[in-house]
């Protein structure tokens, strides 16, 4: 009898671990808890599962991953201002700014933002949630969000979902069945996206307008990527990047003294005057500028950069981002600095190349994040399965065509009167770098009639400010103030 009831367990066991791993399609987990936040108490109600997206002809083709939390403690109830957070990539799972920034628990790591054991999560005493709830979505293929097989056992197309404009287009209709199913039409709304995710939001913010009829009262781009000037190269592509490279030399002590003994903020306005007044005239001429004055812009680059003017000449005065990364401490510790965040530190197998040959701070990211989130989803919020959590996804071939995402958002503003934009950077990030971000926001809106709904905020950190403790409490008090700001207090929308 007893080897009867093995058997049958061994059986039982193996039928188990047979099957293929699905996804369930349309489900929610609830748990509650509470956290202290600005000296106050915050109950909250946290949801994580899976909600459908469907196509235009209302068929099923994809799950998508998302966890919601809204305060319970607040007398405004659904009325509460309501954020949908996105990260980038694309092909990035909203894994970031859920357990690092905005969110009611954040990581384990020193005050710095660097790795520390044993991983996992800790309360977040400065998340929003005090005063807005949060939607942290996963596009397909990030997070556990998956296509689904229709009735004949077919993936939809990957152009479905991989490209700006079908990201855009799946990702608001999804919303917009969020905001039913919960019963948020009547909440402020704002939307947040990292990275690519500022593309992805500034291309929401036209797309839930006017195919949604979901009005927003605030989009927030953090460290955005704008593909009009990222990676296209040219004069103000190339440009753009030197107040970067002034702000990661000065971290390292690789400045003049002019330079090295003011503090970061007094000389970055010098920086960028000098790139937008003379590097990009200068590097328009190409190779028909003068000797003379191509000698005269290798020095002012060398000054503002720490580089020597040799390489800086070698490179044609054009000096790429990861080339800059590869020569900044070549000859002081022969060390790389990060791509993300340049205050990171690698060693390569060797000191000669013109690139690193890894990122020094996405390891050291991954390091702190994929146990954390994976340890945070089951043991805290409830769900379980073994499909792999994919903190990056294969998105395929990303269809960046027709990106009309600046425009968008500025056509979604002037429609809009309620609508404000804030972008976030770090001085230290060489990927999407800060007076890129600047740049962009300067571009939105040629005529300058919307300007005063444009705010920047700056951070001494990379791409990920938020890991660096300082910034983390100053950025998310800047998300309150910005949210605050957004909110019409019984003003009516009109100009």
């Amino acid at each position: 009898m007893k080897l009867k009831f093995s058997l049958l367990l061994i059986i039982s066991v193996t039928v188990v671990y047979a099957q293929d791993l699905k996804i369930p399609i349309d489900t929610a987990y609830v748990t509650t808890h509470t956290v202290n936040i600005k000296g106050q108490q915050v109950n909250y109600r946290a949801e994580t599962g899976f909600q459908p997206a469907w196509n235009d002809e209302g068929k099923l083709t994809a799950s998508l991953y998302y966890t919601y939390y809204n305060r319970t403690n607040d007398k405004k109830g659904n009325q509460r201002p309501l954020v949908f957070s996105f990260n980038g990539g694309p092909g990035s799972a909203s894994v970031w700014m859920h357990i690092a920034y905005t969110g009611p628990k954040v990581l384990n790591i020193d005050d710095e933002g660097y790795p520390v054991q044993p991983y996992g999560v800790k309360d977040n005493p400065n998340s929003i949630l005090d005063i807005a709830d949060i939607v942290y979505v996963n596009p397909v293929n990030t997070g556990y969000s998956r296509k689904v097989t229709d009735a004949e056992g077919k993936m939809p197309d990957d152009k479905e979902f991989f490209g700006i404009n079908a990201d855009v287009k799946y990702l608001a209709s999804w919303m917009n069945t969020f905001v039913s199913r919960h019963n948020r039409w009547e909440s402020p709304k704002f939307i947040i996206g990292e990275s690519y995710g500022g593309t992805r939001v500034m291309g929401l913010s036209l797309e839930l307008q006017n195919n949604q009829w979901m009005y927003l009262n605030g989009v927030i781009m953090v460290s955005p990527a704008d593909y009009k000037v990222l990676r296209v190269g040219g004069p103000v592509s190339s440009a753009l990047n030197l107040p970067y490279y002034t702000a990661a030399a000065w971290y390292h002590n690789m400045l003049s003294p002019a330079l090295q003994t003011k503090d970061l903020l007094e000389i970055l306005p010098e920086a960028e005057a000098f790139a937008v007044d003379q590097l990009i005239p200068a590097l328009a001429k190409g190779g028909f500028i003068s000797t003379t004055e191509r000698n005269d812009i290798a020095k002012n680059i060398s000054y503002y950069s720490g580089l020597s003017e040799k390489v800086i000449l070698q490179q044609n005065l054009d000096v790429p981002n990861r080339f800059f990364w590869k020569e900044l401490l070549r000859n002081k510790t022969g060390q790389t600095v990060g791509r993300l965040d340049s205050r990171y530190l690698g060693i390569d197998k060797v000191e000669t190349g013109d690139s690193p040959d890894y990122s020094a701070e996405l390891t050291s990211w991954l390091h702190s994040f994929t146990p954390a989130i994976n340890y945070y989803i089951k043991h805290e919020l409830g769900f379980s399965t073994d499909v792999k959590y994919n903190v990056f996804g294969n998105v395929g071939d990303w269809d960046r065509t027709n990106d009309n995402t600046r425009d968008n958002l500025r056509q979604a503003m002037a429609q809009n009167p309620y609508l404000k934009v804030l972008t976030q950077s770090g001085y230290y990030d060489g990927a999407t770098t800060y007076f890129n971000a600047k740049y962009t926001m300067w571009q939105i809106d040629p005529s300058g009639k919307m300007k005063d709904r444009f705010s920047f905020k700056g951070y001494r950190s990379g791409h990920m400010m938020y890991l660096r403790n300082e910034d983390l409490i100053k950025a998310n008090d800047d998300l309150r103030e910005f949210i605050k700001s957004a909110l019409p207090n019984g003003k009516s929308a009109k100009y």
